[in-house]
């Protein structure tokens, strides 16, 4: 894999290193990777089949969670059986198409997920603050709809990206020092001017991400004060614990992507391989630890899920 500078020369086939720097380590860092893909997708899968087939869960919160479950399985199936090929068989070879495939589903379903977050903050405004007009509001039409235009949206702001990448001529290098193709990894190895594919990705974050925490957080703060005029102590604590779960899972999503891009902006003196694992882990973390959250705190949920393992068969 020798690197080629300004020949004219575009690289269609590249090399994923895996974590470098830490490639001796590789068999070691995939005994996570493992786990958390394991873990996301039995998590997932149960949380799915349960709210599907029980119809006490039938509700708008339930059906987001579920749209996020099928979410969270995507996304960790984008990046871990790939980094797992690396860690175990060294098969880090992979096409200029398969790349650029891969930073859409992965860029995609990153923004859908932060949709559902936000709908369900839009979910748990309108069952705390107009209780009366909730399943009015939320009805089964509006949800699907609500489903569709999340996954247009995600699908419609990240597509023009697979063009910009695709106008690039990469005669830089071919080797990519990540599990994973990410959009501006792929780009900087490019010969060519990328300023577009950087301005387009930061009009990305401000009309989705930004937006959607921006919303979210507003979302919460007309919760808190409407939670703040309940008379009784025990059912203001009740009505807060419902949001604990979802307040849990935003934390989970947001900071460890944050900390991330900072990271990257301005950890210049940070080591590659510190990079690599944190971009690594806003992928792994909220898919593993998504399901488990919601089961440990919402009540319907783990009575299913008690249900499920622990009731004998007559």
């Amino acid at each position: 894999m020798t690197a080629l500078n300004y020949t004219g020369v575009s690289h269609t086939v590249f090399h994923l290193l895996g974590v470098p720097g830490l490639e001796d380590q590789h068999v070691w860092i995939s005994i996570p990777f493992f786990i958390s893909y394991v873990t996301a997708l039995l998590g997932n899968s149960l949380l799915t089949f349960i709210i599907v087939t029980k119809h006490s869960l039938q509700e708008p919160m339930y059906l987001f969670l579920c749209m996020l479950a099928g979410a969270d399985i995507v996304l960790s199936t984008c990046i871990v059986p790939q980094a797992l090929a690396i860690f175990w068989f060294h098969a880090g070879e992979i096409s200029l198409d398969r790349c650029i495939t891969q930073v859409f589903f992965l860029s995609a379903t990153f923004i859908y997920e932060s949709g559902i977050l936000l709908v369900m903050a839009f979910d748990r405004y309108i069952a705390i603050c107009h209780p009366l007009r909730y399943t009015t509001v939320l009805t089964r039409t509006l949800i699907g709809k609500i489903g569709v235009s999340l996954l247009l949206r995600s699908c419609c702001t990240v597509f023009p990206v697979m063009f910009l990448l695709k106008r690039l001529t990469f005669c830089k290098s071919n080797i990519l020092p990540n599990t994973a193709c990410k959009h501006f990894v792929l780009a900087h190895l490019s010969c060519d001017d990328i300023r577009v594919n950087i301005w387009y990705e930061f009009l990305v974050l401000m009309s989705s991400l930004v937006i959607d925490i921006v919303l979210i957080f507003i979302s919460y703060v007309l919760i808190l004060r409407a939670v703040f005029y309940i008379p009784s102590q025990d059912a203001r604590h009740k009505t807060l614990n419902t949001c604990g779960s979802h307040v849990c899972v935003i934390i989970l999503f947001y900071v460890p992507g944050i900390f991330s891009v900072l990271a990257q902006r301005f950890g210049h003196h940070i080591s590659p391989h510190i990079h690599v694992l944190l971009s690594n882990v806003y992928i792994l973390a909220p898919p593993m630890l998504n399901p488990i959250i919601y089961g440990i705190k919402t009540k319907q949920i783990r009575d299913q899920v008690m249900y499920v393992f622990f009731t004998k068969q007559k």
